[in-house]
């Protein structure tokens, strides 16, 4: 494993992608910085993080773009795949490499609250919170490119793909906004999202048994989240069943999130609660952490399909 992440290291930084990843990054934030906490006096180092969010949408695919895609193409993947070690640390080594360059500009991000305290009031461990949750997210992104360089044999249709994919997680927000937000609607998109998670877990594995207790888990988490079964109920129905079933929970509540609000809520949202709110959601770092391991898993199944095919 330790060969092939210094491998997938070195071909990173003599390809120039690596450089010209960590360039952009610091560059952009260093004009947010400028802007923000020098020009306007923001104390927070946090808010320039979350200006710079869309800058992972171009970055990410970049990074990740060629990691299987390219060896596929050249057909060095099989090579690899015979060779003496398991495919767990194969998908590592190359994981752990784009973590390594995404960790880079991260570290440099540490100098620039110190800057600020230096000029007067800084919240440090908040701004430090900040860029540990922007690094995570960036992880996370990482895991979703890799999976999708793993499914084409063209680095250009990886990039677009894993483009299309966090551009659709950054925009979710104001697609939720034409989606019904009644009951049947939230239980529906819950529904429509699990059976795709299955069929694509059965294209790439054929065992009926994983499918059977994700449709299973899955059902059974639909009703457990919203109160709902798979019908046309009103939102009403759904207060009422946490009535019957939760009332102690809502006792202690004080809003309600709606499930097709759910997704962009834990996914952006929980970085966007340290940087603008100020406020750590563990529940959002356990997703974060859960997205990373399915992600590395569908990419292992992938490749192991290629194997044996």
């Amino acid at each position: 494993m330790r060969a092939i992440y210094k491998r997938e290291l070195r071909s990173y930084f003599h390809s120039m992608i690596g450089y010209v990843f960590i360039a952009f990054l610091v560059a952009y934030t260093g004009i947010y910085f400028l802007a923000y906490n020098l020009n306007y006096g923001y104390p927070y180092f946090s808010y320039v993080l979350s200006g710079i969010l869309f800058v992972y949408l171009v970055a990410i695919p970049i990074l990740t773009m060629r990691c299987f895609a390219e060896d596929k193409k050249n057909k060095t993947d099989q090579m690899l795949l015979t060779a003496p070690v398991s495919l767990f640390e194969i998908v590592l080594g190359k994981y752990l490499a784009m973590v390594t360059i995404t960790a880079v500009p991260c570290v440099i991000y540490l100098i620039f609250p110190l800057i600020i305290k230096a000029q007067g009031t800084a919240y440090i461990k908040v701004d430090y919170l900040a860029i540990l949750v922007f690094f995570l997210l960036g992880c996370v992104y990482i895991s979703i490119g890799m999976f999708v360089s793993s499914l084409t044999e063209s680095v250009i249709i990886a990039a677009i793909g894993a483009f299309g994919i966090l551009l659709l997680t950054y925009l979710w927000s104001g697609i939720l906004n034409f989606i019904p937000s009644a009951a049947w609607a939230n239980a529906l998109a819950v529904a429509v999202l699990l059976t795709l998670v299955v069929l694509a877990v059965w294209n790439m594995t054929k065992n009926v048994v994983i499918c059977a207790v994700l449709e299973k888990i899955g059902t059974k988490r639909v009703y457990e989240i919203t109160g709902n079964r798979l019908d046309t109920y009103f939102t009403l129905t759904e207060l009422m069943w946490f009535l019957r079933n939760h009332p102690d929970m809502m006792k202690k509540c004080h809003k309600i999130l709606q499930v097709n609000g759910y997704i962009n809520y834990k996914l952006t949202e929980v970085f966007s609660n340290i940087a603008d709110n100020h406020l750590l959601d563990v529940s959002g770092i356990i997703l974060y952490l859960s997205l990373i391991v399915l992600f590395f898993f569908l990419t292992m199944q992938m490749i192991q399909k290629r194997r044996w095919s």
